[in-house]
């Protein structure tokens, strides 16, 4: 028999004085929850649901079977958990608000963009150079495409499409992230400039892949994805889909901390679209607040995705923009830390209309009483 807990935000507040104090701030980001879930699963079935006010949460902690009251006590810390800066070069890229990560797809079958900037390196420098004038905190260079059916890359090629333009980019000064699930990939990445490693396989792809992480010492972002080797989205069998993938992030991060890496150096990215229904996706997204429970920053890429056009009439990907921007405001609500996305200068607008209003409200003493 198996037995699990999880605190699970369900009531989000604009500011702690709007509940007058009785909330708690979310992974050290710009959203507050007063209200929580104590969720109690046995052998994969939830068999209790209790409700919970901020004040009143560590009596219910500790009424908890000895069992699950320290697993849960943990995670009502690592909902609070403020996360260090990321550090790219001399960048500093702050969590307590929003960043933008821009993509540049050096693919010839990316889903969204695939080909645009395989042929010219200055049409692939110079969108680059346009995200980042944008407000784009991070340029994701990738050279694989990992959409569903997407033939693998030999190494050798992801090598010659990536490799120039992390060197012109990092000539300028600009933080990077390198897009790969290859171990030799990431390591020349970082030679070339990359500072951050974005693996959708969390590492698994290679089991070289989690020593040179952890030689690295550099931030590593551990997406899900059920399917294993060349083929990420196979294997899908989910019983309920935010558990199970809250779940499997807890015991990768687990893993790969054993291995080496460290903690502070991981970022989590629940994987839209990897494996998943348009159901389960929407079942994700609805509970990104609950992903701050397992102490790590968070990570969205949702953009362009194609749960986007089953929602608006088989929209094409180029037609996805006002899509795109509803799921990054969604990512921002739940205090998600970086949203990554093909459309930069909209969504890093956006993100300033959102911040203002967030940061009035958080200025709004008059909804203190006298």
């Amino acid at each position: 028999m198996t037995e699990s807990v999880y605190l699970r935000p369900i009531a989000l507040s604009q500011s702690p004085q709007s509940e007058e104090g009785e909330c708690v701030r979310l992974g050290g980001s710009m959203a507050w929850a007063s209200r929580f879930a104590i969720i109690h699963r046995r052998d994969g079935q939830v068999i209790s649901r209790e409700r919970v006010s901020a004040p009143a949460m560590l009596d219910a902690l500790a009424r908890l079977p000895d069992g699950l009251a320290a697993e849960a006590q943990a995670q009502w810390a690592a909902l609070q958990a403020i996360h260090a800066p990321i550090q790219c070069g001399e960048r500093t890229i702050r969590l307590e608000q929003p960043q933008v990560m821009g993509i540049l797809n050096i693919t010839p079958d990316s889903f969204s963009d695939g080909g645009a900037f395989m042929d010219d390196p200055q049409v692939a420098s110079d969108h680059a150079a346009a995200m980042l004038e944008a407000g784009a905190a991070i340029i994701d260079v990738g050279g694989e495409s990992t959409r569903p059916g997407a033939a693998a890359v030999w190494e050798g090629d992801e090598l010659k499409r990536v490799i120039p333009i992390m060197e012109q980019l990092s000539a300028t000064g600009a933080a990077i992230s390198i897009d790969t699930r290859r171990p030799a990939v990431m390591e020349a990445a970082l030679e070339a400039g990359a500072h951050v490693i974005n693996d959708v396989s969390a590492l698994r792809y290679d089991p070289r892949s989690i020593a040179l992480a952890a030689r690295a010492d550099v931030p590593v972002v551990l997406m899900h994805a059920p399917g294993d080797g060349d083929d990420l989205h196979s294997n899908a069998s989910y019983g309920d889909v935010v558990l199970d993938v809250f779940d499997w992030l807890k015991a990768r991060r687990d893993e790969v901390v054993a291995a080496g890496v460290a903690r502070e150096n991981i970022i989590f990215d629940p994987g839209i679209g990897f494996g998943k229904t348009l159901a389960e996706n929407l079942l994700l997204l609805n509970a990104l607040p609950m992903f701050h429970a397992l102490g790590q920053p968070l990570l969205l890429g949702a953009s362009r995705k194609r749960m986007i056009g089953a929602l608006s009439n088989e929209a094409p990907v180029h037609k996805r923009l006002g899509g795109s921007l509803m799921l990054a405001m969604k990512a921002l609500e739940a205090g998600v830390h970086m949203l990554r996305v093909h459309d930069v200068s909209e969504t890093v607008q956006a993100v300033h209309v959102w911040r203002g209003l967030r940061d009035a409200a958080l200025t709004d003493f008059g909804q203190i009483p006298a």
